[in-house]
C-alpha cells in the first residue's frame, strides 16, 4: 500500500497561523518536501516538532525530485509538501508533484490554511463572487498590458502576486490601459507591517513610481469606476429613467 501526499498550508507571515491538524501531519509524516529546509525548520522548532527528514523541493530541482518523492510514496512513506508560505501548488512547482502522485495512484489530500491571494481578496472591498487568480504577472511590459486588457474585459476581480521590484512597472502598465481601475495593494500580510493601499490604477502607479514598496505583494484589481454609474448611485429607477430620457432628448 502506497503512502499519502499531504499538501500542507503554512503561515504566510505570522507563525501562529498554523492549524493543529497541520502540525500533527508535519509531526507524523516520514518526510517533508519544502522550498527551503532552513525556513521550514524555523516553523518546526517554533512548535516543538521533532527533527524530520527534510528534503529540498524547489523551482530549480523539482523535475528530478518528483520521481524521487513518488518513489518514497511507492515504498509506503507519507510525504508532506510545504512551501515557504501559504498553500503549495499555487504558482509554485508543487503542482508537478501533485499531478505525478495522482498519476501514480497515490492518495493526495490538502491541509487547508493561510493563503495570501484569498486573504487579500476578502479584505480588499472589491467583488469576491467571481474572480481570476493569475499567480505572477509576465515580466515583459507588452505581455502585461495585453493580459490586463483581456482580464479586465471579463469583468471579474483579478488577484495576482508581484515582486516589489516590478510592481511599479506593473501598475504603470495597468494605468496605461485602465487608469480608473480600482486597485488594492496588499503588503506583508499577517506580519508586523501589514498594509492595504487602495486607489485607482493611476493613483497607485504615481505613488509607487518614485519608491517601490517593500515585502511580499498581492494586487487585487477591480473594474474601472464609471463616472455616470457613480453619479446615478442611490437614485431610484424612476429618476434614473427620467435622467436617461433627458439625456437622449438633448440635441
Amino acid at each position: 500500500m502506497g503512502g499519502t501526499l499531504y499538501v500542507v498550508a503554512t503561515p504566510i507571515g505570522n507563525l501562529d497561523d498554523v492549524s493543529p491538524r497541520s502540525l500533527r501531519v508535519l509531526q507524523d509524516v516520514h518526510m517533508v518536501a519544502c522550498e527551503d529546509t532552513r525556513h521550514t525548520q524555523i516553523l518546526l522548532r517554533r512548535h516543538e516538532i521533532r527533527a524530520k527528514h527534510l528534503t529540498s523541493y524547489t523551482e530549480f530541482n523539482h523535475k528530478r525530485k518528483v520521481a524521487e518523492l513518488v518513489g518514497q510514496l511507492d515504498r509506503g512513506w507519507d510525504v508532506a509538501l510545504v512551501s515557504d508560505a501559504g498553500m503549495p501548488g499555487l504558482s509554485d512547482p508543487g503542482e508537478a508533484l501533485v499531478a505525478a502522485a495522482v498519476a501514480a495512484g497515490h492518495t493526495v489530500t490538502t491541509i487547508p490554511g493561510p493563503n495570501a491571494a484569498i486573504s487579500a481578496l476578502v479584505a480588499s472591498g472589491l467583488p469576491t463572487r467571481a474572480f481570476t487568480f493569475l499567480g505572477f504577472l509576465p515580466k515583459k511590459s507588452g505581455e502585461r498590458r495585453r493580459l490586463f486588457v483581456e482580464l479586465l474585459a471579463a469583468g471579474r476581480t483579478i488577484v495576482v502576486y508581484e515582486s516589489p521590484y516590478r510592481v511599479a512597472d506593473a501598475l504603470a502598465d495597468l494605468a496605461a490601459e485602465a487608469p480608473e481601475a480600482r486597485v488594492v495593494l496588499a503588503r506583508e500580510l499577517t506580519k508586523l507591517h501589514e498594509e492595504y493601499v487602495r486607489g485607482s490604477a493611476a493613483e497607485l502607479a504615481e505613488r509607487y513610481a518614485a519608491q517601490a514598496p517593500r515585502g511580499e505583494i498581492t494586487l487585487v484589481i477591480g473594474a474601472a469606476v464609471k463616472e455616470k454609474a457613480s453619479r446615478d448611485e442611490g437614485l431610484g429607477p424612476e429618476e434614473r429613467d427620467r435622467r436617461g430620457a433627458v439625456s437622449m432628448a438633448k440635441p
